[in-house]
Order: structure tokens, then sequence, then C-alpha cells
């Protein structure tokens, strides 16, 4: 099976990845390693394995799965026979993983939970691109991560085909319904913005409202996020709007809710669950 990368994510670098791979392992190596496979496993016995899909979906994380095994144990080879961006149907053989046996019992695990979670990432976010293929809707993750795998979970939904929201507070600003509080209003909260920030910096504004969004369209804002909108009200915040800011839906999107709201016309949609609830993707090692 030749190695493919049908959506052409550029990988993360290595040295991004190494440290959440050797702090996963040192968690689960604890304070005296791997006492079941090194009392059971003798240390010169060699296997021959393979990661293999067990349920439809799309590959991710590839790279965290074979830095686990060498990191384990250099000797280990671990050759793929698939890219981050393939889909995967039940049988298809990931990578082909061969060398010393402890190496590869200890760290089957670490490898697996990154792979398969962020497979899993993948797969939820291609669901929702598929279910909204007619429209040029893009759908987007959020802030809602796991702390410390941000930068793979992101990276897994641009393999799954969605594309990437702000990563981190400084990024970006994002006005919401406490920071409009606080302020005493939605003027108020974009003028203290505007004030404070640099001219490369955008605003978003998230409202909730037709009014609001008046507000915001008067103001300026580069961004509106459409919170809990149904279809007629989105398509009518879109008119509103009619190209002078982009557009955000956002709240509790589903592949079954996503192409009527697609189909308002709305630029993107935001998706927080591809990232914190996303089920994982079941790939197993198979000898």
């Amino acid at each position: 099976m030749s190695i493919s990368n049908t959506l052409a994510v550029p990988p993360l670098p290595a040295v991004l990845l190494e440290p959440l791979v050797r702090n996963a392992l040192v968690e689960d190596l604890g304070r005296a390693g791997d006492i079941t496979t090194d009392a059971i496993v003798p240390a010169d016995a060699v296997a021959e394995t393979r990661l293999v899909a067990r349920q439809d979906g799309v590959l991710a994380g590839l790279d965290l799965a074979r830095i686990a095994f060498g990191l384990v144990d250099p000797r280990i080879e671990f050759q793929p026979r698939l890219a981050d961006g393939a889909t995967l149907t039940p049988g298809a053989e990931i990578a082909l993983i061969r060398g010393p046996a402890r190496g590869m019992l200890t760290g089957e695990r670490v490898a697996l939970n990154f792979l398969c979670h962020l497979s899993g990432v993948a797969s939820a976010t291609a669901s929702i691109v598929h279910s909204i293929r007619e429209y040029r809707a893009r759908v987007t993750c959020t802030r809602k991560t796991m702390p410390g795998l941000r930068a793979v979970q992101k990276y897994a939904v641009r393999v799954g085909g969605g594309s990437n929201h702000r990563f981190g507070l400084d990024d970006a600003v994002l006005i919401k319904d406490n920071h409009i509080a606080i302020a005493g209003g939605v003027r108020q909260a974009v003028e203290r913005a505007r004030a404070a920030i640099g001219h490369l910096v955008k605003i978003e504004l998230e409202v909730d409202t037709l009014e609001q969004l008046r507000t915001a369209l008067d103001l300026g804002v580069e961004v509106v996020l459409l919170d809990n909108m149904g279809p007629d009200m989105l398509r009518e915040a879109v008119r509103m709007v009619d190209g002078r800011a982009i557009t955000e839906a956002s709240g509790r999107i589903t592949p079954e809710t996503a192409p009527a709201l697609a189909a308002t016309g709305v630029d993107l949609m935001a998706i927080g669950w591809l990232t914190h609830s996303a089920r994982v993707l079941d790939i197993g090692l198979d000898s």
C-alpha cells in the first residue's frame, strides 16, 4: 500500500511533538518502568506487529506514535504504510513495526492513546466538513482543547479538513458577553479593546441579537460571532452583514444541524466538541 496524504497538511515539527510524547511516557513508566513486560518478556525477544484500523475514519497523529516507540527503544523500526489524512477502512494497515518486543509493548499504549484520539478528532471534523460540502462555510475549532494538547488537536482538525481559530488569548480580541457586561455595553467594550491593541490585531465580537449585530457593524469589527442562532435568524444576520465582516456561527453544531446553518451563507462554523468530546477512533496493534 502506498503512502499518501490526501489533504497535504504540513506535519508538525518533531521538536514540538517529542516533549508531549516524552511526558506521556514518563507518566506511564512511573518510578520503576514497565514491570510486567520486563518480568515476562526476555530482553532479547524480537517481534513484528502492525497498526491496523478497526473502523472507518481519517488518520492523524502517526508521528506521535512513531516517536513513542522510538523514545522507548531506538532500535524499533517504524514503517508507515499510510500518512496523516488518509481515509481509513476496517483492516487498513497503517504501519509495520518490528524490533525489541519489550520496547514495543511498553510504548504501545502511549502510541495508541495519541493516535486513536487525534484520529478521532480528524474523523469528527471530516464528518462535519462532509455534511456541508455543498456550501462555502468552513469548519473551525475553538480553544476548548485538552490542556497541553492544543497544538496537536488543532493539527488533527486541519487534517480532517477543518481550519483553526485562534490558538491562544494573545492571537486576537474576542469580546464575549461577560466582557460586554463588565464594560457596560458593546460600544464601550469594542472602543476599549481597539484603544489597547496593535494595528494587526483583529476584533471579533459575540452577538446574540440582531440589534447587537447592528451595533457591531456600526463599530466596524472584523468578525462577528453569531451565537446560538437558528437558521432563519442566522440567514438574516448574514444578509445584514453583507460582506462587511466575517460571519461565524457557533452553538451546538452537529453533522445533522450543520447543513441548514451552512445554507444561510455563514463564513465559519465554530465547533468546540471537535476537540473536547470527539470519540477516539479504534486503532489496534495486531500481530
